[in-house]
C-alpha cells in the first residue's frame, strides 16, 4: 500500500486540493473537516480518480476529537506518513474591536490544531519517519492589518517549524511550511473587497494580490514530499502560481553594541539623523 497522508480542512480549499493531488500521487488520504457531507464529497472525488481515500469530521480545535481521528486512521491503515495541517478560519477585525471569541477561535484552529495533531501524530510517525506540512500565511510572516489573530497565530506556526524540524531530524521526520497565495474560499472576499477599492480610487490592482490556483499550491506539495533529501527541513517555502519563494529566518541585523551606538546604527541605515 502507498504512504498514509492526513490532510486537515481537507474539505475545501487548498487542503482539498492537496488531498487531490497526493490520491493522484498514490497516497492513502484521509480527508478531514467539520462538515460531513463535504468530506464525503472530496472522497468521492479521489476515489473516482482511482486513489485511495477516507473521511473523517472532526474540529481540530478539539484536542479530544483529534486524539480519536488520529487513533482511527493509525488503526485503519497501521502509520501515518504525512501530516498537514492545512485547516484554518478567519474573523478578521482591528485590535481594538476584536472579540475574544474572535481572538481565541483562530488561534485554537490554527495554532492549538497544530499542535493537538502533531502530538497525537507522532507515536504513528516516529518509528517509520514521515513528513509534517503547516500552511502558514505572509500575514505570519510580516504581520496583516486587521487579522491580530490570524497573524498571531501563523507567527505561532512558524516557531513550531523550525522547533519541530530540530526535535524530529532524529527520527527521519521533516517538518516545513507552505506560505501558499491562492485564491479560496478564505481569500476571495478579501480580493474582490481590495478589487472594489481600487475601481472606487483609480487605482491599478496591487501586483501582491494577483495569486495562484490552490492545484498550484498542491503540485507543490507533491513535489517537496517527492525529494529525499532528509535536509529539506525547518523551511518556509512560499508559492504563488509557479513561482516559489524560499523564506530566511529572521536574522540579528546588527552586532551587539551599547544602546548609544545602536541607535546611531540603526539611523545610519535608516537614513536619517
Amino acid at each position: 500500500m502507498g504512504k498514509t497522508a492526513l490532510i486537515t480542512g481537507s474539505s475545501r480549499g487548498i487542503g482539498r486540493s492537496v488531498a487531490l493531488q497526493l490520491g493522484l500521487s498514490g497516497y492513502q488520504v484521509v480527508i478531514n473537516g467539520t462538515k460531513q457531507s463535504l468530506i464525503d464529497e472530496v472522497v468521492r472525488e479521489v476515489r473516482s480518480s482511482g486513489g485511495v481515500a477516507t473521511g473523517y469530521c472532526a474540529n481540530v480545535a478539539d484536542p479530544l476529537a483529534v486524539t480519536a481521528m488520529v487513533d482511527h486512521v493509525a488503526e485503519k491503515y497501521g502509520r501515518i506518513d504525512v501530516l498537514i495541517h492545512s485547516a484554518g478560519n478567519l474573523h478578521d477585525q482591528k485590535c481594538i474591536r476584536m472579540t475574544d471569541y474572535e481572538w481565541n477561535s483562530v488561534i485554537d484552529v490554527h495554532l492549538h490544531g497544530a499542535f493537538y495533531c502533531t502530538q497525537r501524530v507522532l507515536p504513528y510517525m516516529t518509528p517509520y519517519g514521515g513528513d509534517i506540512l503547516f500552511m502558514t500565511s505572509t500575514a505570519g510572516l510580516s504581520g496583516s492589518v486587521g487579522q491580530l489573530n490570524y497573524s498571531a497565530a501563523k507567527a505561532g506556526m512558524l516557531g513550531m517549524v523550525w522547533t519541530l524540524a530540530a526535535e524530529l531530524a532524529r527520527y527521519q521526520i521533516r517538518v516545513n511550511g507552505i506560505s501558499p497565495a491562492a485564491l479560496t474560499d478564505m481569500t476571495r472576499p478579501v480580493i474582490e473587497h481590495i478589487k472594489e477599492k481600487c475601481a472606487r480610487r483609480k487605482d491599478s490592482f496591487p501586483d501582491f494580490w494577483k495569486i495562484g490556483e490552490p492545484d498550484d499550491v498542491a503540485k507543490f506539495v507533491a513535489a517537496l514530499l517527492a525529494q529525499p533529501d532528509q535536509d529539506i527541513t525547518g523551511e518556509i517555502f512560499g508559492v504563488n502560481g509557479s513561482t516559489v519563494t524560499r523564506w530566511q529566518k529572521p536574522a540579528p541585523v546588527f552586532s551587539e553594541e551599547g544602546i548609544d551606538r545602536f541607535f546611531a546604527a540603526w539611523y545610519r541605515q535608516k537614513g536619517t539623523k
